[in-house]
């Protein structure tokens, strides 16, 4: 047998739910289902960018799928903002559950979680199974080759966390930290799951294509010297009209960060984009390309290279009958 060398991961994007499409994925990424797990013959590893819940039609299985491959070795997760938004929920959404209501969940949280509170509110045991997995996730990975964050990487945000706490993982003192607003801990969280978010000038909003309607515009963390509104936004709504155009206030220009050119690849998700998988810049990688959307669940195939290439994506829809994807592959 071939055994992959210590690089070989293949890092896959947001599932939400998507379990049919996951394991379709995996199949055409050479995985094999052993009976408890889902295994690479050649020793490849898995990694998954998070969001696995909140949209989709089947996330207990998607949860359970992913949590097997991690307690077999055979895959890790960082966590997502859907995540973060169920742990930090966790006991009101378990009395939403119980019974079909709670104070302390806002009409907005309800309709953004709707798909998970509906499929788990019959099992809750897997709930409280669901929510002690995720208080042990890292909010990053980080070794020689790549790293691997849900939505952005801020490195003075992710060194004083190492300072303070030894590693990236949820600890229960770093969740307790993260509560009170305003803390390290709750800046960081909201960094590396949500990314740099630009709030609209005052009566400006944008409603997304999720239908939700927002205040705030996501940004990119790898601008080069922006100079305008126009070269920060990374999201697929546009911004209001003649905003893009408007120079970038100083206070917003000071929350900024910049991945550097020469750094490893960095992978992601969270961003919702359209099209043709490929790199955003030869070290970075969005993976979420709106499955649950009816777009591509897409993961990148990775051998150490420092440069990435677009003929390393591979991806399959959440509904197999719109294209053949392995068509568009050989395109």
């Amino acid at each position: 047998m071939v055994t992959a060398s210590e690089s070989a991961t293949d890092i896959i994007g947001d599932v939400h739910g998507c379990c049919d499409a996951l394991e379709r994925l995996l199949q055409k990424l050479g995985y094999e289902h052993d009976g408890s797990s889902y295994h690479h013959p050649q020793g490849r590893r898995a990694v998954f960018v998070g969001d696995l819940l909140d949209r989709g039609p089947a996330i207990p299985q998607t949860v359970q799928l992913v949590k097997a491959m991690c307690d077999s070795g055979n895959a890790s997760m960082v966590m997502g903002n859907h995540e973060y938004l169920a742990l930090r929920n966790a006991s009101a959404c378990r009395e939403y559950m119980e019974h079909g209501s709670s104070s302390a969940l806002s009409e907005r949280l309800v309709r953004l979680m709707h798909a998970t509170l509906e499929q788990y509110r019959h099992n809750l045991p897997a709930w409280d199974e669901l929510i002690g997995w995720l208080m042990r996730l890292p909010l990053f990975i980080e070794n020689r080759w790549f790293r691997v964050v849900h939505a952005c990487w801020d490195q003075a945000l992710i060194d004083r966390i190492l300072e303070q706490y030894g590693s990236g993982h949820m600890s229960p003192r770093f969740f307790s930290a993260a509560q009170s607003q305003g803390s390290s801990e709750a800046r960081t969280i909201d960094r590396l799951t949500r990314g740099i978010n630009i709030p609209l000038p005052e009566g400006m909003q944008v409603e997304g294509k999720d239908g939700f309607v927002r205040r705030f515009f996501r940004t990119k963390f790898w601008a080069n010297s922006p100079q305008t509104y126009g070269d920060l936004v990374f999201q697929p709504d546009p911004l209001p009209y003649g905003l893009d155009e408007e120079p970038i206030q100083p206070r917003h220009q000071d929350d900024l960060v910049y991945y550097p050119a020469d750094a490893v690849p960095v992978f992601f998700g969270h961003y919702w984009l359209t099209g043709r998988p490929a790199p955003l810049r030869h070290n970075i990688a969005c993976l979420d390309y709106s499955a649950v959307n009816f777009g591509r669940l897409t993961a990148y195939r990775f051998d150490g290279e420092e440069n990435l290439s677009k003929e390393k994506f591979v991806w399959v829809y959440h509904d197999p009958t719109m294209v053949d994807d392995s068509e568009l592959y050989d395109e």
